[in-house]
């Protein structure tokens, strides 16, 4: 479960970037975050994952706080971030272990982890080489195995699917249910829309700063049944907010 309680973030003393955000991401559940462009959504994630101090409010991760507990907070999500270009000199394998022992994950757990992302990423023939020259998909890749080799309880995805050929998308995707089955938190953000309506089993919009809408896309639907389609909903709820 993610806590965000009446959080806010003011850039250059007047910019509100966050302004008073007060939602409850349970468990059990696939979460899209959504919204246009510089609307607040990668600060809102910098804030929850501890990249960023909020100004006002408090944020919990399964009731430990980021900011007073960041060791233990951490040790709760996974973060797959918007930009996979890190620790580039590294070797996927070196990478993946590094992880691996900053979680403190078992030797013989890791090991058969590793093989089983690596065949459904099809990552096996890479690993043994530097990330620097991976393509931007592969990159995209081997932080998303970083993030499941830890198995943690939440998982905070910035635009996971972003470079991903059609089956890895499609893996992941079902990981993402599989994981939320279990009584998870999955926590993503996206711009596609078809793909939040497919996979998601609420949605928070953000624009400017503000939470507009929390719920599902059905009753979202139902309150712009005049509209046809999720994009022309979406369209209406930015332009009204």
């Amino acid at each position: 479960m993610i806590e965000i309680k009446h959080v806010t973030k003011i850039y250059g003393g007047t910019t509100k970037a966050v302004d008073d955000i007060d939602i409850t991401l349970p468990t059990g559940e696939i979460i899209g975050f959504i919204g246009p462009n510089g609307a607040g959504k990668t600060t809102t994630i910098k804030m929850i994952t501890g990249v960023l101090t909020p100004d006002e409010g408090e944020i919990l991760i399964n009731g430990k706080n980021i900011v007073k507990e960041p060791l233990e907070a951490k040790r709760e999500f996974g973060l797959v971030p918007d930009n996979a270009d890190i620790f580039l000199r590294l070797k996927g394998i070196e990478y993946l272990n590094f992880i691996a022992d900053i979680y403190q994950v078992d030797g013989a757990v890791r090991k058969k982890r590793i093989e089983q992302l690596s065949k459904t990423f099809e990552m096996e023939s890479a690993l043994q080489d530097k990330i620097l020259s991976y393509s931007h998909g592969m990159r995209q890749k081997i932080v998303i195995m970083g993030v499941l080799i830890t198995d943690p309880n939440v998982w905070i995805l910035d635009e996971p699917l972003t470079g991903l050929d059609p089956q890895s998308a499609y893996s992941l995707k079902e990981m993402m249910r599989e994981h939320a089955s279990r009584g998870n938190t999955v926590f993503f953000s996206t711009h596609v829309l078809e793909v939040a309506e497919r996979l998601c089993d609420k949605v928070a919009i953000i624009n400017k700063g503000k939470i507009i809408y929390f719920g599902t896309l059905e009753d979202l639907k139902a309150a712009h049944s005049e509209l046809n389609s999720l994009e022309d909903i979406f369209l209406e709820v930015i332009s009204h907010a």
